[in-house]
């Protein structure tokens, strides 16, 4: 059976309507999302920049807030790890799945951290995320034949680096991504939660009907 790849597995987490049209296109990597990754390798030199070489870099934060994020997580015990990875944008295949892990971090054992471009929730980690990170970690496990019991997360354009346990609810988001994503050979059924559909650029072929701000406040008389 073929190893379905991380990105699968966090998009099937998001909505399988996407994957289902996401694996009949070749999808690019826009530029942004390039230039925000790199940032995730350049954390010293971000927390010795000043403010205007900051400015001119991908950050979604003012400069000082980056600065301020990134200094709290100098207190992790993984931060030289962080800094500078033992291994990086290695490509790990485990016994269901496959994919880039952004780094690999030796500690105890060898430790996942994957790197998003978005923003980060308030706190902890959106669940597609949690997912790949997941997946991440049991394909080391599978290649190193160890436990991998934790991982982290980094939003580096927000300076935000998160540190995550693999616990039995985050290992039961992946099986069911798993499953998911082995089961669809046509168009699953449209998500009920449409805030997903706003910004989705399968949304029109699709056909999801989305309501502007403008009609809902119509609606309750505003």
């Amino acid at each position: 059976m073929p190893k379905i790849p991380f990105s699968e597995l966090a998009t099937a987490t998001y909505c399988p309507r996407k994957l289902y049209y996401q694996r009949r296109d070749d999808i690019e990597i826009p530029d942004l999302v390039t230039e925000r990754r790199a940032l995730a390798f350049e954390y010293d030199e971000l927390l010795a920049a000043d403010s205007a070489d900051l400015t001119a870099r991908p950050i979604a934060v003012s400069p000082g807030q980056l600065r301020s994020n990134l200094d709290l997580a100098t207190d992790f015990d993984a931060w030289p790890e962080l800094v500078s990875p033992s291994d990086r944008e290695r490509l790990t295949e485990g016994k269901e799945c496959r994919g880039i892990v952004h780094k690999v971090l030796d500690l105890e054992t060898p430790v996942p951290s994957m790197i998003f471009t978005g923003a980060p929730p308030e706190h902890g980690v959106w669940e597609a995320q949690t997912v790949r990170t997941v997946a991440a970690a049991k394909a080391l496990s599978w290649e190193h034949e160890r436990m991998v019991e934790r991982a982290f997360v980094e939003y580096p354009a927000y300076g935000v680096v998160r540190e995550i346990r693999l616990g039995t609810r985050r290992k039961a988001a992946y099986r069911r991504a798993v499953r998911t994503a082995r089961a669809i050979d046509g168009p699953p059924p449209r998500l009920n939660n449409r805030s997903k559909c706003e910004a989705c650029e399968y949304r029109a072929e699709c056909g999801v009907k989305t309501r502007s701000l403008r009609s809902l406040l119509g609606s309750l008389g505003g």
